[in-house]
């Protein structure tokens, strides 16, 4: 006798609608697959929840985001768009703020997932596709973030993306045109606020949103990494959690810690409007580009005082690069078949985390 799928006896309305959809849907081989996933637990699962709560700031970002779009108009009218949304539509600070703080979230989410997943080594065969995308859609969220910050058109935001765009603007050959292809010519105007908002609404969305299901598909394949000491461990000391419903109910629980921690933080810091951007005006004093790459650009600043000048700029550009070309293709070079090689990338991992970590701290301190 065959048994049902349906969690009901099917004569039930819950029953015949559980058959439907799963007849249409394949619900139950979903139901199956998230039943079975184990997740590891020991000393270092923490860890495992910050690409949750990327995703949770990421739907946080995709719902206020086209609240914020009914009322938002690029072009001359961009900042007088802003300031009605905060001052005069019912609860549009708001909005505007839990837009603008899981941004800022998403992206210390994304490094804190970054950093972990390197140092457990989850870049090790066969999980390299993963590292890859996971860079990838870190890429995408930073250009997010850039492209998004200009376009309230108020002072800081105007000045700051002018300098932001002056990091790739030195790099060697290409840069001059790449800034200007960005920009919409030699200066940031109202061509590169439609530039930035065709980028923001659009292209972006039409890049993450592929990179993010294979991203997950990939996370599914091939399950969750173990630290190399738990690899360590014979099989029958190793521990696990069901996926469903166990892992999830933390996960939720996450996500509810992180809707406290915007809702504090929107509330008690709402997000600021500056006076409107006047392109003719000098840049205000110790204006800087947003923290996510404020290390980069005073690596560039400290550069140009010891190197002044093209080699300050060639030298700066040819580090950062190799800097992040090495840290992408790191699973190629640590297998963990190497001891040497597998130090030296740990190693290289905190080179990177406290370089990138002191010379942030460094740039504010030195504004």
């Amino acid at each position: 006798m065959a048994v049902s799928s349906s969690p009901e006896p099917e004569s039930t309305a819950g029953g015949r609608l559980w058959r439907f959809l799963d007849d249409r849907l394949g619900i139950a081989d979903l139901v199956a697959i998230a039943t079975h996933k184990r997740v590891p637990q020991h000393a270092h699962s923490f860890w495992y929840y910050w690409g949750g709560i990327s995703m949770f700031f990421f739907l946080v970002q995709c719902v206020t985001g086209i609240l914020l779009l009914v009322y938002y108009r690029p072009g001359p009218e961009a900042y007088d768009s802003v300031r009605h949304i905060t001052y005069d539509v019912n609860f549009g600070w708001l909005i505007r703020s839990a837009h603008a703080w899981s941004a800022n979230l998403m992206i210390v989410a994304l490094l804190v997932h970054m950093f972990s997943v390197y140092f457990m080594k989850a870049y090790r065969g066969p999980r390299e596709f993963g590292w890859w995308t996971g860079l990838a859609l870190l890429g995408v969220t930073l250009t997010f973030g850039f492209s998004g910050y200009l376009l309230p058109m108020d002072e800081l935001s105007f000045f700051a993306t002018k300098v932001g765009l002056e990091i790739p603007a030195k790099t060697p050959l290409v840069g001059p045109v790449v800034a200007d292809l960005v920009r919409g010519g030699p200066d940031v105007n109202e061509n590169t606020l439609q530039r930035f908002f065709a980028l923001h609404v659009v292209v972006l969305p039409a890049v993450l949103l592929p990179l993010l299901g294979l991203h997950l598909y990939l996370v599914q394949r091939h399950g969750n990494a173990v630290p190399p000491s738990e690899q360590a461990k014979p099989p029958q000391q190793r521990r696990s959690i069901p996926f469903f419903p166990d892992f999830l109910i933390k996960d939720l629980a996450m996500w509810l810690i992180a809707l406290n921690v915007l809702g504090i933080l929107l509330t008690v810091y709402p997000w600021p409007l500056g006076t409107q951007a006047d392109p003719l005006a000098p840049a205000p004093v110790g204006i800087h580009p947003e923290w996510y790459f404020m290390a980069p650009f005073q690596l560039l600043k400290a550069l140009g005082h010891w190197l002044p000048g093209t080699p300050g700029e060639i030298v700066g550009m040819a580090g950062v690069t190799a800097a992040a070309a090495l840290w992408a293709l790191v699973p190629l070079c640590d297998r963990g078949d190497l001891r040497g090689r597998s130090a030296a990338a740990t190693a290289f991992g905190y080179l990177v985390l406290l370089g990138t970590v002191g010379l942030t701290v460094w740039g504010y301190l030195a504004l």
